[in-house]
């Protein structure tokens, strides 16, 4: 199941165009390493156009639009991602290396977030009165804020990408999106579905090219309200200093060194299927993955017994067949990256165990799912986030002990806790610094629910209201005189 691709334009007010350079990138598959297609590079003359075709757009038209006229298009968007849910999955797959099953799975998402969104806008977003002594009555309204920037990741790009957009266009707000560069085609895709639905031209903007070129200009550009980004945490530190100047709003999701907890009382069976799925699903490449996993002394013997077992076992191969579940990673860089920490690990007096990369697939930039066993939690490799199939084991025996082990690293994103005692359960849940957790669960969340981090793992948070209150609209109070309350006169 391979698939040719046409190259890729910019989309900007509406129609698809070269960039104003006429330059070009090239799109590598990450299973063949050869070219997929060529993508049009966007630099700053590109994002210029795209503010102020979306400027504009806020102002005459979607900023001002009935809130159910609004709707219309943003649910008509989700029905037309449900026709092309196959579609979205194969160049997703294609694109990232992520396993078809789980891209389709990915792509049946997205729609659900505009719909989810659709519903929120039409339900929730409205505001408070408080009246005041019979003299004034003061109420808020939620405006969008105009123009803002996306800038998505490359590792479930088309997920993450209407996952800002959907809350971003339901609220009233215009925007311009710039991709990852490692994974355009979905994004192109999206931009066709917007393009289908009929929005008015300039609502939604596409602009493909690099971090420093097209996402820095989008940061720094004075038309842009707010930046929301999800990828690396140098880059996001990067991107608050510069929005700094132009005092925009921003929302950081960024890295993560996730903790799973095993305590001695746990379902050991579901504990390790959570374990195993929570760091090699995604290809490890994955925000929330659990790359450290605490096992209790009494039972870390047992479970890495099985953990060995497993790691042999998971199905290494193309992306594009059902029964893969662990594809390749995104880029030749990023390989070269992930490969390096495994030989740090070495260095670091870990054993390392691994599966195997079948010979007919050497071609692509697979990386095995790894164990990183006798791990410390000082190490390198439990400290610095590596974003591939690798699982350092570190074992613990007291649960202030284990606590103390998960806070010890810069990142506070995601954790896990199984355990039996539920007591414990909401005690370990509640000292793990961290901006989410789960108790005896996989990686599942609501859509209602806040999403985002604590320390280096980002500033804000996506999802439910969070979204539409906090980050995609700014509250305006009015205050009405319902009487003829006392005013001073001076100077009478």
């Amino acid at each position: 199941m391979h698939k040719k691709v046409e190259d890729i334009k910019l989309y900007i007010n509406g129609e698809f165009i070269d960039a104003h350079a006429c330059a070009t990138f090239e799109n590598i598959n990450p299973f063949t390493n050869e070219v997929t297609n060529k993508i049009a590079e966007g630099r700053s003359e590109d994002v210029n156009k795209a503010v102020k075709a979306s400027k504009e757009a806020f102002h005459s038209e979607w900023g001002t639009m009935k809130v159910a006229e609004r709707m219309e298009y943003i649910n008509r968007i989700a029905d037309l991602i449900d026709e092309e849910v196959e579609e979205i999955a194969i160049l997703e797959s294609l694109d990232t290396g992520l396993p078809i099953s789980q891209t389709r799975k990915m792509a049946a998402r997205a729609a659900e977030n505009f719909r989810f969104y659709a519903r929120m806008v039409q339900s929730k977003l409205h505001g408070e009165s408080y009246p005041v002594d019979d003299e004034f009555i003061n109420y808020t309204v939620y405006k969008p804020m105009g123009v803002v920037g996306l800038i998505t990741p490359w590792n479930a790009p088309f997920m993450l990408e209407t996952w800002k957009v959907a809350p971003a266009l339901a609220t009233g707000n215009t925007v311009v999106l710039k991709p990852a560069e490692l994974s355009p085609l979905t994004a192109n895709k999206l931009a066709e579905v917007i393009d289908k639905a009929g929005l008015p031209n300039g609502v939604f903007n596409v602009v493909h090219g690099f971090g420093e070129t097209a996402g820095g200009s989008l940061v720094s550009h004075p038309d842009v309200e707010a930046i929301s980004f999800t990828g690396e945490t140098t880059t996001g530190s990067t991107i608050i200093k510069n929005s700094a100047e132009t005092l925009k709003k921003t929302s950081m999701e960024l890295g993560g060194k996730s903790p799973l907890i095993v305590f001695d009382d746990a379902d050991m069976d579901r504990a390790l299927d959570a374990a195993v799925w929570g760091i090699f699903s995604f290809n490890g490449e994955r925000c929330t993955a659990n790359s450290r996993v605490f096992l209790h002394k009494t039972i870390k013997d047992q479970f890495v017994e099985v953990l060995k077992e497993r790691v042999t076992n998971i199905k290494i191969g193309d992306p594009m067949d059902p029964s893969t579940q662990l594809g390749p990673l995104i880029d030749k860089e990023h390989f070269n990256k992930v490969t390096n920490y495994i030989e740090i690990a070495k260095q670091e007096g870990c054993e390392v165990v691994q599966g195997k990369v079948p010979e007919e697939v050497k071609a692509g930039n697979f990386v095995p799912p790894t164990l990183l066993l006798d791990a410390k939690n000082d190490m390198k490799v439990c400290q610095e986030e590596i974003f591939g199939p690798v699982m350092a084991v570190i074992e613990f025996e007291t649960e202030e002990e284990v606590i103390a082990g998960a806070n010890d690293v810069k990142y506070g994103l995601a954790g896990y806790v199984w355990t039996n005692d539920i007591k414990r359960g909401h005690r370990v849940a509640q000292a793990v610094e961290a901006g989410m957790l789960w108790v005896n669960a996989q990686n599942v969340r609501d859509l209602r629910i806040p999403f985002g981090g604590t320390k280096a793992s980002g500033i804000g948070r996506e999802g439910g209201h969070y979204a539409m209150f906090e980050f995609y609209t700014e509250p305006k109070v009015i205050h009405v005189a319902i009487s003829d309350h006392h005013i001073p006169q001076f100077g009478k």
